[in-house]
């Protein structure tokens, strides 16, 4: 929740130049609903593409507040995250309805960035693997193979955003292996080698080269330091 329209201009006059020469990577900004108009403006003649940071899994209807898949897919969005921890931690979000979310946002013809992960005393009490098995299969069971493969997953461990904790490229790779082995057992090999798996949680410039250097880590959903154009650019230009 950070920046006006505004702001939101002035941070991709900033940042347009900066990854000009970045054609060899996805870019995806989410930002918030207020200032996607904005986004999408200027964005225009660049690799750069919008996203929403949630929406609801009805069309229209009575639900004040929400926002739906082809809203946003109407003001020019091409993704949208989907059980964003932050969405779990605060607003009730639960692996149930995110997976009315992820199917809603594929009839709608967007890209669902799912996040998986686990908090502090899970990992502490050795429970990581049992709970992204958990969410894996709560999010995802609906989805036929095809469906699968137009869709992305972000490993976000909770203890890890916004904390200026990022966990160690060992342990970001283990959970990705775990991921993509759920993947593999629900959707075949195919789909599990091509399933992009994105790293969440206090992505800085100066710990991209370690995780990207993990076979298992295809990119990366990146928070705070999105905020600054010079920081979000080193980063995507890595």
């Amino acid at each position: 929740m950070y920046k006006t329209p505004a702001e939101t201009c002035t941070f991709f006059e900033k940042f347009r130049p900066l990854i000009a020469g970045s054609t060899h990577r996805e870019i995806v900004i989410c930002p918030p609903f207020v200032d996607l108009g904005a986004a999408i403006q200027s964005i225009t003649g660049s690799v750069i593409e919008i996203g929403g940071q949630n929406l609801f899994w009805a069309k229209e209807g009575a639900y004040t507040g929400e926002v739906s898949g082809p809203m946003l897919k109407a003001i020019g969005c091409r993704w949208v995250l989907v059980a964003h921890s932050e969405r779990r931690q605060f607003f009730g979000e639960t692996n149930e309805t995110a997976s009315k979310k992820i199917l809603a946002a594929l009839e709608a013809g967007l890209t669902p960035i799912y996040c998986v992960g686990e908090r502090l005393e899970e990992r502490e009490s050795g429970s990581t693997n049992r709970v992204l098995e958990t969410q894996f299969s709560g999010g995802l069971a609906a989805l036929t193979a095809e469906q699968f493969q137009k869709i992305a997953i972000a490993y976000e461990p909770c203890w890890a955003i916004g904390t200026g904790k990022v966990a160690t490229p060992e342990i970001a790779t283990e959970a990705h292996h775990f991921i993509r082995g759920q993947a593999r057992a629900r959707f075949g090999a195919d789909a599990a080698a091509a399933c992009r798996i994105l790293y969440g949680g206090s992505v800085k410039p100066d710990n991209i080269r370690g995780l990207m250097d993990q076979p298992d880590i295809d990119g990366a959903l990146v928070g705070g330091a999105s905020l600054d154009p010079a920081s979000f650019a080193s980063i995507v230009n890595f």
